[in-house]
């Protein structure tokens, strides 16, 4: 792809690729510390105030370039995953943030892979984090005394309400679910007010608010505040080598315009996708052959069911209630395990999950005409890793002359039988609750692995503290680390792992 060439910007001493959960809080720090420093962001900068309540409206914060999906179980990209803007994927998550389970820490025992470092490293790293962007939660976390949030819980919704009443039948037990979701007004340091959740139920479309926690009105305002610099618009597409094989540059598409950035260290954080394409298209820190490897994502299975009473789901908060009861079910007959919670969703997005869970015709038109009275229940669920499943480069290219990213993805034996025991599980808890027409819809959430992080480079991509083993002067940091899945939604842990990883780069300065 031929482009014109921009002037080449002052160096600077570090360049992070990415504004979302990996790249902001590194950012934030970094910035606070005194380096200089420069985020791209392939996406553009959003005023909250473009935020609509319209689900169709909302494509714009979706990563919606082609990717091709493939495997035994392919999965959806777009909004169902990938952000773009400043602020990445956490300008559409759903705020759900619950933290890692020490058991999925140390999965090599059960068939997977251990992580570096345990969760007595993390859980200060979790507070920091709750603390910045603002989790509201139960006073008491039934499956972790000693944990305390600083902000009461969201209000339960109707489906939350009913989950509740289908899990007390079955003395299974439940809690409110931390969220990065403000239940009173707050004032930021800087004297920015980011008001309280007013329950519209449009968190994946963007909070017009700042109720909803996104790296945008939290860690890049910090960022800013101490003088790093974010350019929006800018798509990285090679990273080129010194004499000594260090990075020396960044290039990056900007408006058509072909610019390179030098720098001294560069930090890519754009994801399970993103990064290891990144990294195959210019060839480098793949001596171990683990990039693009070990691809995961979440068994995320949903069951959802018509109620008596009116659900009005797209109102409040839409996963309010949890249950981590099945993280390690004494029943099991699999590896690892997983969560469940409440789900609702808005209309276009209900109609678009039961067209692919095989609903159609005439069954289609009556379950959308009861909307109203609809609720749902979703796990996820621990993945192993497996060697199909993975990213590979395809023979297609998109709009900046790269290669489209290929992600295989298979459910094997394990994933099978987790699934089919949330299944049940959430079959029985639909029943108790009182629901009828019960549909049980398949679907894979996250995008996890690709550039694992471990102690020997002949196995992993990065080491512990995200850094490259090949490129000392190259560090990762997003959700393409994991070793494992987690049972947990991964943006929480990927925050914390950012402030690991900035916290490593500044004590080795």
């Amino acid at each position: 792809m031929s482009a014109a060439i921009g002037a080449t910007p002052e160096a600077v001493d570090v360049v992070v690729i990415g504004t979302g959960a990996g790249g902001a809080p590194l950012l934030a720090e970094l910035a606070r510390a005194g380096v200089r420093v420069v985020a791209l962001e392939a996406g553009r900068a959003w005023d909250p105030r473009d935020f609509v309540a319209d689900e169709l409206a909302a494509d714009p914060i979706y990563w919606l370039s082609e990717r091709l999906s493939g495997g035994a179980t392919p999965e959806a990209f777009g909004g169902n995953n990938s952000g773009i803007g400043v602020g990445g994927s956490t300008l559409h998550w759903g705020a759900f943030t619950p933290r890692a389970d020490a058991r999925d820490l140390r999965m090599a025992a059960e068939g997977g892979e251990d992580w570096p470092f345990g969760l007595d490293e993390l859980t200060p790293l979790y507070e920091t984090v709750e603390a910045v962007i603002g989790v509201s939660g139960p006073r008491e976390y039934p499956w972790d005394a000693d944990r305390r949030y600083r902000l009461p819980p969201v209000a339960l919704n109707a489906p939350a309400q009913v989950m509740q009443r289908g899990c007390d039948a079955l003395g299974i037990r439940h809690a409110t679910s931390p969220a990065a979701v403000l239940t009173a007004d707050r004032v930021e340091p800087d004297g920015f007010t980011r008001q309280a959740c007013i329950s519209c139920g449009h968190c994946h479309q963007g909070c017009r608010n700042d109720a909803k926690a996104s790296t945008a009105n939290t860690w890049l305002r910090i960022a800013t505040a101490h003088g790093a610099e974010i350019r929006d618009g800018c798509m990285v597409i090679d990273l080129v080598r010194d004499s000594s094989g260090r990075i020396s540059d960044v290039v990056y598409l900007r408006d058509g315009v072909r610019y390179r950035q030098a720098c001294g260290q560069v930090f890519v954080c754009a994801g399970a996708v993103e990064t290891p394409r990144l990294l195959l298209h210019t060839g480098l820190a793949n001596s171990s052959g683990q990039v693009g490897r070990n691809y995961m994502a979440h068994v995320a299975t949903q069951v959802w069911g018509i109620f008596d009473d009116e659900m009005r789901m797209n109102k409040g908060y839409p996963s309010a209630l949890i249950t981590e009861d099945f993280v390690r079910p004494d029943d099991a007959d699999f590896a690892g395990g997983y969560l469940i919670q409440s789900l609702g969703v808005l209309p276009v997005t209900w109609a678009n999950m039961l067209s692919r869970g095989g609903v159609r015709g005439a069954a289609l038109v009556d379950l959308l005409s009861r909307y109203n009275h609809a609720a749902g229940i979703g796990i996820n669920g621990e993945t192993l890793p497996h060697d199909d499943n993975v990213l590979v480069l395809s023979d297609e290219t998109d709009e900046s002359g790269m290669a489209r990213p290929l992600i295989r993805f298979s459910y094997h034996d394990n994933e099978r039988a987790l699934d089919a025991h949330a299944t049940k599980v959430m079959r029985a808890i639909w029943q108790q609750a009182g629901a009828s027409d019960i549909q049980v819809l398949p679907r894979v959430a996250h995008t996890i692995g690709t550039c694992r992080m471990g102690r020997s480079g002949d196995r992993n991509v990065v080491d512990p503290a995200g850094r490259s083993f090949d490129i000392d002067n190259l560090w990762i940091c997003d959700n393409s680390v994991f070793p494992s899945a987690l049972a947990a939604n991964p943006a929480l842990t990927i925050m914390a792992l950012s402030l690991r990883t900035a916290r490593a780069f500044l004590a080795a300065r």
